[in-house]
């Protein structure tokens, strides 16, 4: 990137599209099936448009907007308004789309990130569009309306954010709250979420004049094109022409961005209320409001504070909800074993549970993951094994009833089946000798036959204790406790 980006102040703002989770679309009782294959098989005369047909809100998506408004500080509006958006696109049936306007249902709140608050101007509800389809090489396109009318929340932001980095980390906690609301999957290879940027530059306060990015698909996309479109911009003010206002797109293949068509303006869309749905208070309504649950920014400091979890581990348990859910279960099970085995206190977090948590933070994120991917599994959700049972696999290493090379055997043969971890260690034989005394008797016949070794660590201890150690489990097959063997070792030598 040339300097020239230093020299302008770039102003940027997001419209993120949320495809809503919920059994039926918008205004119909067509289902709501993001997954649909087969074309134009969920479609119905109110989605399509036929005439006469008169559209009924979905409660349930409405609710969803208003606990993603709740969960972002906004203000909720008191009352529920429609109205017509007119414009025409080969795959909107009606000819205009039924949005919101005059009244949003949520504005004003904010979602803070690294410290600095990105105010939301509104949040709205509205029916999304059907789908276009273009046959390579052919000079017709394809509808597929299975799409048309579903839920869809739109996020406006204020022109808050500053970088193509920032843009993206906005994004991306937005789809964890999304998804820890349970309002959406906003998968962004699947068009649950779909990103959109205004940018402009300037060399003061006043803003410049607004390009609009659209349809960006990846968070990596949003960030790129930002970057891109900031470079070009500035190359074009320092030559001392104009920005056009105007919708450009993003071409993968070329890295850059392109014209699309010039911008629309809100009176091109002809707004008036929707006469089909009249104005409905909440009170009429009757909503009833999920209660918020925990969010992400929320967990992160509880992970950290509750287990004293490093930041990488935590990061990597908040974005993975199931995962994390998951970590939380084993540690449960984990600390009912230390209260009851060492009759501590569970608000006490002990050392010894500490490296407990540690522990089964490793091999969930390391190795258990690794296996997920191994045997082929699309989401965690696919693991058979019990955190009961995780639990006493994390238990039985730390004891040193198994080796870790045996705790990763174990653990992959959980992942096949199931079972019960010591169930598969008496079954495969890999339990280690931890006996003290019947490993004393191992540990004074190694030393007997190695009196070289037995000297040399006398005056040098780590290569030749070493040595002595790979006897012992040679001598026991392998089943030794390293570590008790060690002890044993330097116990008799003295």
């Amino acid at each position: 990137m040339s300097s020239l980006q230093n020299q302008f102040i770039p102003t940027i703002g997001m419209e993120i599209h949320i495809e809503l989770q919920t059994k039926t679309k918008m205004f119909c009782d067509s289902l709501n099936d993001s997954d649909e294959k087969h074309p134009n098989i969920n479609i119905c005369p109110v989605c399509i448009g036929h005439p006469g047909t008169l559209p009924v809100p979905n409660k349930k998506a409405i609710e969803s907007v208003i606990l993603v408004g709740k969960a972002l500080n906004c203000e909720i509006a008191e009352i529920v308004q429609f109205d017509r958006k007119n414009y025409f696109y080969p795959d909107l049936p009606k000819g205009y789309q039924i949005s919101q306007f005059w009244k949003p249902l949520c504005q004003n709140g904010f979602l803070e990130i690294g410290g600095k608050k990105i105010r939301i101007k509104e949040i709205h509800i509205e029916e999304d569009t059907g789908r276009l389809y273009h046959p390579a090489g052919a000079d017709y396109s394809l509808i597929d309306f299975n799409r048309a009318g579903t839920p869809l929340m739109e996020l406006v932001t204020q022109p808050d954010i500053s970088s193509g980095a920032e843009a993206k980390k906005f994004c991306e906690e937005l789809q964890l709250i999304f998804r820890y609301l349970g309002i959406s999957s906003a998968d962004m290879e699947k068009g649950q979420m779909r990103c959109e940027v205004n940018i402009s530059l300037s060399k003061s306060k006043k803003l410049g004049t607004k390009v609009e990015i659209k349809n960006l698909n990846s968070f990596k996309v949003v960030e790129k094109s930002i970057d891109y479109e900031i470079e070009r911009q500035s190359e074009i003010l320092e030559k001392g022409e104009k920005i056009v206002q105007e919708t450009r797109g993003w071409d993968a293949n070329k890295q850059k961005t392109f014209l699309q068509r010039s911008k629309e303006m809100a009176k091109d869309y002809r707004y008036f209320p929707e006469p089909d749905i009249p104005s409905l208070k909440f009170s009429i309504f009757n909503f009833q409001f999920s209660k918020i649950p925990e969010l992400p920014q929320q967990r992160k400091k509880r992970l950290k504070d509750e287990y004293g979890l490093p930041e990488k581990d935590v990061e990597i348990f908040v974005v993975n909800k199931e995962l994390g859910n998951y970590f939380e279960q084993v540690i449960s099970e984990i600390q009912a074993w230390d209260k009851s085995a060492h009759k501590i206190k569970i608000e006490n977090l002990s050392e010894h549970t500490a490296r407990l948590i540690k522990l089964s933070a490793n091999y969930l994120i390391t190795e258990l993951q690794k296996l997920t991917r191994e045997f082929g599994l699309e989401n965690f959700g696919e693991i058979k094994i019990s955190s009961e049972n995780f639990a006493e696999l994390i238990i039985l290493t730390h004891k040193g009833d198994i080796s870790s090379s045996g705790a990763q055997e174990v653990l992959r043969e959980m992942v096949k089946t199931g079972n019960d971890p010591s169930q598969i260690i008496e079954e495969k034989g890999i339990k280690q000798e931890s006996d003290s005394g019947a490993l004393m008797e191992i540990v004074k016949t190694v030393i007997k036959k190695n009196s070289k070794a037995v000297e040399d660590y006398k005056k040098n201890q780590g290569v030749s204790l070493q040595f002595l150690i790979g006897q012992v489990m040679r001598e026991t097959k392998g089943k030794a406790n390293p570590q008790i063997a060690a002890d044993l070792i330097k116990e008799e030598i003295g």
